[in-house]
């Protein structure tokens, strides 16, 4: 298997596990980890003897969110040249948070997100593109883009994880979903103690691992095509942009961007008040 620099892989029979090891900066998701993260997930579905992936994240916590500036990332992106304005910000947030998330959605093999602490933003999303979620009892979810003048984050699939009316609520408000309220509501398909979710997860996925796999692979594929049918894919697409509109918006709040680097990892949790 190959090594990586921010993530863990450990295969157990037929299961693979991918941890995203940066528990220091909460597992925050730069560049680098994307980038090694579709690269595992490529190489488990070439894998033949795989069938079932596990999506964990080392530490306390399961990830914060996209990486908004630790050392790695900052040093990532001077060397890493982007086109400039508001066309090069386009691609890359397409390229990096949008399409990567839709790929991995439709990833034609059974994916579990075993989920602890801190599952928000970018870290829900990711959570939200596997097909099953499995969380600890001190879990907590949230999107709390509004509170920064941004409508969501870019792979927006709340309205359908969680019914449009509590979307709506938990994205007007910013309040953390609770790994209970997120089981009712129907994020989440099982909650359990702590201590027993790697142990749970493990299980679950062995059990599905048993299944065969071509079965797998187009019971899955009709889930995810009947949403398609639905107009999931468009709505999507259309969520993108409204995300998009509101990143000019977010730039004259000074929540966007250098300027929100000091203030943003705060009121991600909730630490700023609400004048700030």
């Amino acid at each position: 298997m190959k090594n990586y620099a921010t993530l863990l892989i450990e295969r157990t029979g037929a299961v693979l596990k991918i941890t995203t090891n940066r528990p220091e900066v909460l597992n925050a998701q730069s560049r680098i980890l994307l980038d090694e993260l579709d690269d595992a997930f490529k190489a488990a579905v070439d894998n033949d003897h795989i069938r079932v992936i596990i999506l964990a994240g080392a530490g306390k916590h399961f990830s914060a969110g996209h990486d908004l500036g630790s050392p790695q990332e900052i040093e990532d992106q001077k060397k890493t040249l982007l086109e400039p304005g508001f066309k090069g910000e386009y691609r890359r947030l397409w390229e990096r948070f949008f399409e990567n998330t839709m790929r991995w959605r439709d990833l034609p093999k059974p994916t579990i997100a075993q989920v602890q602490g801190y599952c928000i933003m970018g870290g829900m999303m990711i959570a939200s593109a596997c097909d099953l979620i499995i969380a600890s009892d001190d879990a907590l979810f949230a999107d709390r883009a509004v509170k920064w003048g941004g409508a969501h984050v870019q792979y927006f699939s709340m309205p359908w994880d969680l019914g449009p009316r509590k979307a709506k609520e938990y994205l007007f408000t910013g309040d953390f979903i609770t790994a209970t309220q997120a089981e009712k509501a129907g994020l989440v398909n099982r909650v359990v103690p702590r201590a027993e979710l790697e142990d749970e997860t493990m299980a679950l996925a062995q059990r599905i691992a048993e299944r065969d796999p071509f079965a797998l692979k187009f019971a899955k594929a009709s889930v995810n095509e009947m949403q398609d049918a639905q107009g999931w894919r468009q709505a999507m697409e259309g969520a993108f942009k409204n995300y998009m509109l509101t990143i000019p918006h977010r730039i004259e709040l000074g929540t966007y961007g250098p300027a929100a680097r000091e203030r943003a990892p705060k009121e991600r949790f909730g630490v700023l008040n609400k004048k700030s």
